[in-house]
Order: C-alpha cells, then structure tokens, then sequence
C-alpha cells in the first residue's frame, strides 16, 4: 500500500503532461489548417448535402477563419470537380490580378455553381453565423506551375 501512495503523485504528473501535450497538438493541427490548399479551403465538390446551415457547417468544419482568429466577411465554396478548377489555370482569358499590377491570373471559361457564405452575425471564430447565396459565376484564380493557388472571385 506504501508503494502505490508513492507512484500516485507522479501517475498525476504524468496525466497532468499527456493533457497538455494533447492540448498543443490540437493547436499545431489547428494552425496547419489555416494555411491550407485552395481545394480544401474553397472546393466542395460533390456538393455536400447538408440541408440547414450550409455555411455555418462549411466554414466550422473546415476551420475557415482570418489569421487573427475572427470570422471571415465573406467565403465562396465551389462546386465543381477539381481537375476543371484546375484547368483554368491553361485557360485564355487572362488578366492582371487586382493588387498585383504585374502578376496574371486567370478566369474560367465557363461558369461554376459556387455557394457564397456571408458573415451575418459574429466577431470571433467559431461563433459566426452566415447566409447562404447559391450563386453561378466565373472563377478568378493565382496560378503557379503546379496550378492554382488562390482563388481571387
């Protein structure tokens, strides 16, 4: 009975160490989110049948926030297979990317069905709530030699 009273303190400890390793791992994976690739922060591809609160659900599930943690005004989600997002990137129409007089990005040829998500209520992620507009547009993206990199409108 002696011994186990001697190892309980440390078996707190180590308990106690686990937690907050757990805890810091949550933190990295969460902050690896937030530099994620264009397909997982804008693609929903089929689109997913979440019937209520398709934006809320979207932008949680996702981790879809600012860098300081507050709610995005604004998300677009679109709803096309991948490979045709990025097969705008060899597409003709090009023009000069806003803010970066120097660089071309690129618009799709054709329209894409998008679901814009609009900030309607809420500062600081999570507790933001959005509206949700099924809209069909042009796609506008960055692209590098691999592809597209930023989606742009």
């Amino acid at each position: 009975a002696r011994d186990v009273k001697g190892i309980l303190p440390v078996m707190i400890i180590m308990v106690i160490v686990f937690l907050l390793l757990l805890f810091w791992e949550n933190e990295l994976s969460e902050d690896a989110i937030q530099v994620s690739t264009l397909e997982h922060l804008h693609v929903d591809y089929p689109h997913s049948d979440i019937p209520v609160r398709y934006c809320n659900y979207m932008i949680i599930h996702r981790a879809i926030r600012e860098r300081d943690r507050t709610c995005k005004k604004q998300h677009v989600f679109i709803h096309e297979r991948p490979r045709k997002i990025n097969n705008i990137c060899v597409s003709p129409k090009r023009v000069a990317c806003r803010n970066h007089s120097d660089i071309l990005c690129f618009q799709s040829e054709t329209m894409f069905q998008m679901t814009v998500c609009q900030l309607t209520e809420g500062t600081t992620y999570p507790a933001c709530r959005y509206h949700i507009s099924p809209m069909e547009g042009f796609v506008l993206v960055l692209c590098d030699e691999l592809g597209p990199v930023k989606f742009l409108g």
